[in-house]
């Protein structure tokens, strides 16, 4: 009896897009998610029951015979739903080996890896590739703005054809050593979640098991690591890329560049801002050029990319102050959103969440460096308690230790724990030609926030 599939934290980042999908291919799909039984959220799962999907309550009763059950390696044995599976005997599939059957399976995919920028680059993949009247299905970790609107508010997934699939991977629980794609993509290697010795061995193999392999030529770390067969893309001549890049030009809400190829040249117009998205652009051409669509018609499907949902999103202005909202978490990441942001010769108020208390252990040193060096002497940076939703945890690291950290490291930081306080502060001292920036990941209320933030600003200027 296959009675389908049973999603145990369905509202996360990676769980929703696969459900959809899976949900759109025929199967029974049903789940749970603490932020449903803690009434987070809402809109999230009421758009899941639009799908067809049933949602229970994270206590083991949503659970029948048949299933199969579906859930991170993160979710604890002692949660009530992984406890009634046991019971029941059912079979138990982490959210990439599933991704991985259908990647798999698909005649072409693209999987898309990297420490930053994966999702971007899947989105541009998945757009590129739907202007070319290809009908891809793409499996994204963000919403995809081309692909949303009213009756799709969480657009993360694409429904396309089984046969063309495109997704990001990832490498932070040595998952991507699961894919055999058609295109293996590495976009660039730093720290996160791995050691660097760790990640070298499985972006390599990841790259080594891919019919063709596309990497960052600029990145020291995934230039490295390619593969023979390997094709670079880049904006620096000294490395030689397949794709390069020339005559890039940054601008605050755009970039333009010349994409060079085989004696070729094709103007790219990006409609987003920063050298990495100029970078993210590259990747997406050269991997989509690598699955059959011409570089000419990418760069002309580029000019209409419309973002994704917190990536470096602008979310409003008052009185001269804007307020973007951004999935910036690792050194990377945050490094890349401050020199863009930095780069209009504004004061930044920047507000960072912390993702959770391990990555502070992590990455905290290298997290403190990046905002010592990126920020400047009028600029201020704002530290909320981090992310917490459940569980067993050190919180040894928390956002007071990050603030100190800063400060030692040369720069400013101020550790308030409540983020409502950070807000009405900000409000209150923002002026015009601020930028005020919002940077967090595992936590879609600062979505909410942020536009909360913007209100709050426009009021208190009157």
């Amino acid at each position: 009896m296959d009675n389908g599939y049973f999603f145990c934290g369905i509202g996360g980042s990676g769980m929703l897009p696969l459900a959809a999908i899976i949900k759109a291919r025929g199967a029974a799909v049903s789940g749970s998610d603490r932020s449903l039984d803690a009434g987070r959220m809402a809109a999230k799962f009421d758009y899941l029951r639009s799908l067809g999907i049933d949602l229970h309550d994270q206590d083991g009763t949503g659970l029948k015979e048949g299933q199969t059950l579906v859930a991170s390696a993160a979710v604890e044995d002692s949660v009530p739903d992984v406890v009634r599976a046991r019971e029941l005997g059912l079979p138990r599939k982490a959210r990439p080996e599933l991704l991985a059957e259908l990647l798999n399976t698909a005649a072409t995919s693209i999987a898309i890896g990297g420490t930053s920028g994966k999702s971007t680059v899947t989105g541009m993949a998945g757009w590129i590739l739907h202007e070319a009247a290809r009908a891809p299905t793409v499996m994204n970790g963000a919403v995809m703005k081309n692909f949303a609107g009213p009756h799709a508010p969480f657009a993360s997934a694409l429904v396309g054809d089984p046969d063309l699939f495109v997704a990001e991977v990832d490498e932070s629980d040595g998952s991507i050593a699961l894919y055999e794609p058609t295109v293996a993509l590495v976009n660039n290697i730093s720290l996160d979640h791995k050691s660097m010795d760790e990640l070298r061995q499985l972006f390599g193999d990841f790259m080594g098991a891919g019919t063709h392999a596309i990497f960052n030529a600029d990145d020291v770390e995934a230039r490295a690591i390619a593969p023979a067969h390997a094709r670079g893309f880049g904006f620096d001549p000294a490395h030689d890329p397949a794709y390069r890049g020339h005559d890039l030009e940054l601008h605050d809400e755009e970039v333009r560049f010349t994409l060079l190829h085989d004696g070729q040249a094709h103007a790219v117009h990006l409609p987003m801002p920063g050298r990495h998205n100029a970078m993210n652009a590259l990747a997406a051409l050269a991997a989509t050029h690598a699955a059959g669509v011409e570089l000419a018609d990418g760069a002309a499907a580029l000019a209409r990319f419309a973002g994704l949902k917190r990536r470096l999103e602008r979310v409003g202005e008052h009185h001269g102050i804007t307020v973007y909202d951004d999935f910036g978490h690792n050194p990377d990441k945050a490094a890349a959103t401050l020199d863009t942001m930095r780069a209009r010769g504004r004061r930044l108020l920047a507000i960072f969440q912390p993702h959770g208390y391990g990555p502070l252990k992590q990455m905290g040193e290298e997290l403190a460096q990046v905002f010592a060096a990126r920020l400047g002497e009028d600029d201020r940076l704002f530290l909320p308690d981090p992310v917490y939703q459940g569980g067993t945890v050190d919180k040894s690291r928390g956002s007071d230790w990050l603030a100190h950290a800063v400060r030692e490291a040369g720069g400013h930081a101020i550790h308030i724990p409540d983020r409502d306080d950070i807000a009405a502060e900000i409000a209150a001292d923002a002026r015009p030609g601020d930028i005020v920036l919002v940077m967090g990941a595992r936590d879609d209320s600062l979505i909410a926030y942020a536009r909360d933030l913007l209100d709050a600003i426009g009021k208190a200027q009157g």
